[in-house]
């Protein structure tokens, strides 16, 4: 495999608070042929347009709420949360050759989108909270909720889409895991798929921070990186953890494509041990829920 650097997989934020992208990733840098990605910010009334090409593409709402209209069907009034610490998301996934136009109706509206080549149609498709699967994950100080927009179980091609919260001094992902290699068993169980992963951050404090360590199963190459607010981390191979500075609350987006759309995963050798010593999920989990949904 590739060796890889923090300066490879790091795209620190540019993010100077204006309208417009302000966090972006295109395949060709990440050095693989599944995913891109833009974050991007409208004021009220402000409009984004785009015709999708043989991909399929999903947008997710950050903050604020907005009107997609698309020649597929219109979708009005999506989104709920102030930002993304204050609820649970809306998103919506449409297929290859769809023409779309997103208004935003509120200030400061954020979403973030992903796209992979795809020659399969799925139907468009609303997600919102009470489609979004709820998950504690860990123990003890290695506890962190996830949010899973698109499963395994989601009419989609290729995508994988999670949100991930990562409670102040809590270590997510641990012990170290990767999903490198597609390794099956004899009656053709996905043991380990391969997916190339990537995570786009936010912190519930201007100042939080988190680190995020990526290395190889040859340890080879090895990378720890200092994430801020708006960074995207790749994780194209090899084991991955992060631990979340204590006092913030670390969110990350997360998108994975590859060879399945199993989470099936392996376990560092030299760290599984720690799984069966976590104790109990972090009391202060989960930090949003569908009921914060509830009176709109």
């Amino acid at each position: 495999m590739a060796s890889f650097s923090a300066e490879t997989l790091h795209i620190r934020a540019d993010d100077k608070g204006r309208a417009g992208a302000f966090a972006a990733l295109d395949a060709k840098r990440a050095g693989w042929e599944t995913m891109n990605f833009a974050a991007v910010r409208l004021g009220k009334s402000r409009t984004f347009e785009i015709a999708i090409d043989a991909f399929e593409y999903v947008a997710v709402i950050l903050s604020g709420r907005c009107n997609i209209r698309t020649n597929r069907g219109d979708f009005e009034g999506v989104g709920r949360r102030d930002n993304v610490f204050s609820g649970m998301p809306h998103a919506l996934y449409l297929p290859p050759q769809t023409e779309f136009e997103i208004e935003a109706i509120t200030d400061d509206f954020e979403f973030a989108s992903c796209w992979a080549p795809t020659e399969k149609e799925h139907p468009p498709r609303l997600i919102g909270p009470h489609d979004v699967e709820l998950l504690l994950l860990g123990g003890g100080n290695c506890s962190r909720q996830m949010s899973r927009l698109i499963g395994s179980d989601f009419p989609a091609d290729r995508l994988l889409v999670y949100e991930l919260y990562t409670p102040g001094g809590n270590w997510s992902s641990y012990p170290p895991h990767k999903h490198d290699t597609h390794r099956t068993d004899d009656k053709g169980k996905v043991l380990e798929a391969q997916l190339n992963r990537f995570s786009f951050y936010k912190f519930d404090r201007p100042t939080g921070y988190a680190y995020q360590r990526v290395y190889s199963a040859d340890k080879r190459s090895d990378a720890t990186m200092l994430a801020r607010q708006h960074d995207i981390v790749l994780m194209p191979e090899g084991y991955y953890t992060m631990v979340s500075a204590p006092g913030t609350t670390t969110y990350t987006l997360n998108f994975m494509a590859g060879s399945s759309r199993e989470f099936a995963h392996s376990d560092d050798p030299d760290y599984a041990w720690a799984r069966h010593t976590l104790g109990g999920v972090d009391p202060r989990l989960p930090l949003v829920d569908p009921g914060m949904d509830v009176g709109y």
